[in-house]
């Protein structure tokens, strides 16, 4: 069974850090990249960072450019969130797209119909 299982999530101020983690050890074998994505109350879900697991080169959405960092190791893909505002709130989810496949553009690695594999979420809260 296909699995992604994400965690770490929780409830910080503004200003604080969260480290979530995705259990993805099938895939760092088989898929070229992964990404973190997220959903906002009212708003649709959107691509959050990307990482091409062979060479560990990253992509990260303009909203969170120089406070996210997304790495992986043999078993795990992680975002490491610093700076958290009240906007990051959401549902946050580990997803891979098909194995051995690439981007249709690799500049743009985030298009979510490009991942058929998500995990279930982890809920991140933001207060100010």
């Amino acid at each position: 069974q296909v699995q992604l299982v994400e965690s770490g999530g929780g409830s910080v101020q503004a200003g604080g850090s969260l480290r979530l983690s995705c259990a993805a050890s099938r895939y760092l074998y088989t898929s070229i990249y992964m990404g973190w994505f997220r959903q906002s109350p009212g708003k649709e879900r959107e691509g959050v960072a990307a990482i091409y697991i062979g060479v560990g080169s990253t992509y990260y959405a303009d909203s969170v450019k120089g406070r996210f960092t997304i790495s992986r190791d043999n078993a795990k893909v992680y975002l490491q969130m610093n700076s958290l505002k009240p906007e990051d709130t959401g549902m946050y989810y580990c997803a891979a797209p098909r194995a051995g496949s690439y981007p249709n553009d690799p500049n743009e690695p985030l298009k979510e119909y490009e991942y058929p594999y998500w995990g279930r979420g982890t809920q991140v809260t933001v207060s100010s």
